[in-house]
């Protein structure tokens, strides 16, 4: 009896078992990522993951899914985000020309715009590659998940027409909500602006100038490759917002918690969070060092997975304001070590960091302001101080400040003083441990927990072949339709034409009266 229930067991989950096509971003986008496909896994679905042959942390092999592996095309990024991070911080510290800031920006755009082009070369590859891509329609995948900050799964998955569901907080467009919500630049602040949902008129232009810019950018920059691939490959004749658009899920990594009040849609799920989990206990040297702060705690700082170190000006100077505090340290730093290292300051090159933020004597967060970690201080309550260094960073970190949670440091502001103040403020002030505790207790406040509440969905999206019903048409109406800009023409035209009609009438009897008084004297 017991082999005959593990057999039916078996069979039920290879049953009930979805087969998942996963095209991913690599980086921090994978950490995320990879935390879906491992749950998936585990309630018995089947996941087939596409990597290129030198992924920064996608494992060729995985016992939580199988994988195909393209050929590599070199990737500079990590060098050159590390030069960016220079140039930025000798600019901001006025050290360089205004010239030299457009220059930096041109660069980065450009860098993104490669970094746009890889991915449509990745795609190209598979889908000229004829044995691949039957391969790929002979498993007959129940959907396609992907990430769309590099949109070549999205394309994918209209080649394949597979159900689409996406791991999103960026899209090649920005921030997510912008291609699939209605947005009003009044109150729902652009990625980069460092504004608020409370806006003066000022922040107000100050939206929509980098609106317009972030449209030049895509317009110019980042969609002409992808119209080559769908011009190529697919028979829709659509641009790559328009196919995103007709995604039948975005699983959306924020929640309300976290980000400000705004529109919303039936097939947007919010599962920030969702890679949170409770702490488990230390390494034996990791713990021994934490309970040696004592009544005094520890700090930890971390800069995320794209960037080594700061400069070694700058990294000297945290390093020395480490040494004078009562607190202990533990640094995550992978550059070479500062000469004013402390007797209570640890530096490593890995640490779990979940782990420590979960650990009672845990006092602040040094962070540059990354999604993931920003999530798992909420969820641990942990108050922030932020240094923004690029990308969605001061963003995050924005939302943290204006919550009372944390304290923002401009790459130009850091210095011994500014960078011990603001690490004292957050130690001694009890407010903003008090404000992210209750920010932390409203994120635990849910009927599902966020992994749970994605898991739901890419299974019901798995059982009816897709989500139509929760999606909106707008994507398929012309910009002059979903701005209803032909129907006030028609308006206009028709008010124009009454009151063409009603000034004529007028003028006619004031004629015909005029002519009969004319005649009554004659």
């Amino acid at each position: 009896m017991i082999r005959l229930f593990l057999v039916l067991s078996v069979l039920a989950l290879s049953c009930s078992g979805g087969k998942v096509l996963v095209y991913p971003v690599d980086g921090s986008h994978w950490v995320n990522m990879n935390i879906l496909i491992e749950e998936m896994h585990t309630r018995g679905h089947s996941i087939t993951v596409i990597r290129r042959n030198s992924s920064w942390f996608i494992a060729d092999n995985s016992p939580f899914y199988s994988s195909i592996t393209l050929p590599n095309e070199i990737d500079e990024s990590g060098d050159f985000l590390d030069e960016y991070l220079r140039k930025t911080l000798e600019i901001e510290r006025g050290h360089s020309s205004a010239l030299s800031f457009l220059k930096l920006q041109a660069d980065l755009f450009s860098m993104l715009s490669k970094a746009h082009h890889t991915g449509c070369n990745m795609l190209s590859f598979i889908l000229e590659d004829k044995k691949l891509v039957k391969k790929l329609k002979d498993e007959r995948y129940d959907l396609v998940l992907t990430d769309p900050a590099i949109a070549g799964g999205v394309v994918l998955a209209h080649y394949l027409k597979l159900p689409l569901v996406l791991n999103v907080r960026w899209t090649t467009s920005g921030e997510g909500h912008l291609l699939i919500a209605p947005s009003p630049l009044s109150y729902v602040p652009l990625p980069g602006s460092g504004n608020t949902d409370k806006m003066s008129f000022s922040q107000r232009v100050k939206n929509i100038l980098f609106h317009s810019l972030g449209f030049i950018v895509n317009r110019y920059m980042v969609d002409p490759h992808y119209d080559v691939l769908i011009e190529k490959y697919l028979d829709e004749k659509k641009d790559i917002v328009s196919l995103m658009q007709a995604a039948d899920l975005w699983l959306m990594r924020v929640d309300f918690v976290f980000d400000f009040p705004r529109p919303t849609m039936p097939n947007i799920v919010y599962i920030g969070g969702f890679q949170c989990k409770p702490s488990k206990p230390l390494p034996k040297d990791l713990e021994a060092f934490a309970q040696s702060s004592g009544d005094h705690g520890f700090i930890i700082m971390s800069l995320g997975t794209l960037v080594k170190s700061l400069p070694m000006g700058v990294t000297n100077e945290i390093a020395a304001v480490f040494a004078s505090l009562t607190q202990k340290v533990i640094w995550r730093h992978l550059g070479p070590r500062p000469s004013t290292v402390g007797n209570n300051t640890l530096i490593v090159e890995w640490m779990p960091q979940n782990d420590l933020l979960g650990h009672p004597k845990i006092k602040v967060f040094v962070a540059h302001g990354g999604t993931n970690g920003v999530q798992e201080a909420i969820y641990h309550g942990v108050p922030i101080l932020g240094m923004p260094l690029f990308f969605d960073q001061f963003d995050n970190l924005i939302r943290v400040q204006e919550k009372g949670a944390g304290i923002i440091l401009r790459l130009s502001e850091i210095n011994g003083h500014t960078f011990g103040q603001a690490l004292r403020e957050l130690v001694s002030n009890a407010s903003y441990r008090t404000d992210i505790q209750r920010i932390s207790r409203l994120h635990r406040d849910q009927p599902m927990k966020p992994l749970d509440t994605a898991m739901f969905w890419i299974e019901h999206v798995m059982r009816h072949k897709g989500a139509k019903h929760l999606r909106s048409e707008f994507y398929n109406m012309s910009w002059y339709s979903y701005h209803s800009v032909d129907v006030f023409l028609v308006l206009l035209f028709v008010l124009a034409v009454f009151v063409f009609t009603m000034v004529a009438f007028i003028k006619y009897v004031c004629c015909r009266i005029c002519c009969k008084r004319k005649l009554k004297k004659e």
